[in-house]
């Protein structure tokens, strides 16, 4: 079975930054996407940043010119570059993986909390 597992979330005040970074274990042979989701307190699960294994990237149009997804070669762990946050960032954040083989399925993270408060 696969293993995500994010790390990095916590408390900031408005305008600061956070990085989040997810490592996963597993077998994963192909991988279509990988990306980052947030759910707001009481708000649906809503797609962040994705990020395509050819390297092409997808961002809600919220975070656009503020949050850059990478990954990491040295550390083999997918991150979530988060500037100028604003109290609205505020969620539970995820990381997912969209696995093709050996086995299709989406894999996600337990999550972490990224709170932006004064």
């Amino acid at each position: 079975q696969v293993q995500v597992m994010e790390s990095g979330g916590g408390f900031v005040q408005p305008g600061g930054s956070l990085k989040l970074s997810c490592v996963a274990f597993g077998r994963m042979f192909r991988i279509s996407s990988m990306g980052w989701y947030r759910q707001p307190p009481g708000k649906e699960r809503e797609m962040v940043a994705r990020i395509s294994t050819g390297g092409s990237t997808n961002y809600a149009d919220s975070v656009k010119g503020r949050f850059t997804i990478f990954r990491d070669n040295v550390n083999n762990t997918l991150n979530l570059q988060m500037n100028n946050l604003r109290h609205e960032d505020t969620a539970v954040y995820f990381c997912r993986f969209n696995v093709l083989s050996p086995y299709s399925n989406i894999y996600w993270g337990l999550g972490t909390q990224d709170t932006v408060s004064s």
